[in-house]
């Protein structure tokens, strides 16, 4: 297991490029998903400098609070509420430019200006999802969802 994290310079692409290799080095045989998902939110939080990424994970009816970093946040959401639970109801990702502007979101910090959220699927049913907020306006884009999508798609094989 590699604790390190190597700063990578370049464009969006080429940090979620770099990061990838170094996820997997990270979690390596670790088989404690906590401990994973913590890791792999404490690495974006780092490398991008996020407001806040966590994670939920589906608990019966309900998305609960799972590892995260950033300020404090909402403990549980409901199926097709916010931006977390509309992901979780139609199993793909989200991107919101102005959280504002999105009918229902879930305000659980003030601060939060823009938000990705891309669901953890496993064998075609929704385990959870990753939610990543900034603190500017339109700080998302498909480059986001396309390297968010693939390390999801992957952390789910290992957790």
């Amino acid at each position: 297991m590699a604790e390190e994290l190597v700063k990578i310079e370049g464009d969006k692409s080429t940090i979620y490029e770099g990061l990838f290799p170094q996820i997997q080095a990270l979690i390596g045989d670790e088989t404690d998903s906590i401990a994973n998902l913590a890791n792999v939110a404490a690495v974006l939080k780092e490398a991008f400098g996020f407001f806040w990424v966590g994670f939920y994970l589906v608990k019966q009816d309900e998305l609960v609070l799972g590892p995260f970093q950033g300020p404090v946040a909402c403990t549980r959401i409901q199926k097709g509420k916010g931006v977390s639970g509309v992901s979780w109801e139609k199993a793909e990702a989200i991107i919101v430019d102005d959280v504002d502007k999105f009918p229902g979101h879930i305000a659980c910090s003030s601060f939060s200006k823009s938000e990705i959220v891309v669901p953890l699927v496993r064998n075609g049913e929704v385990i959870g999802v990753l939610d990543v907020d900034s603190d500017e306006i339109a700080t998302f884009d498909a480059i986001d969802a396309k390297h968010l999508n693939q390390l999801c798609s992957w952390l789910v094989t290992v957790i």
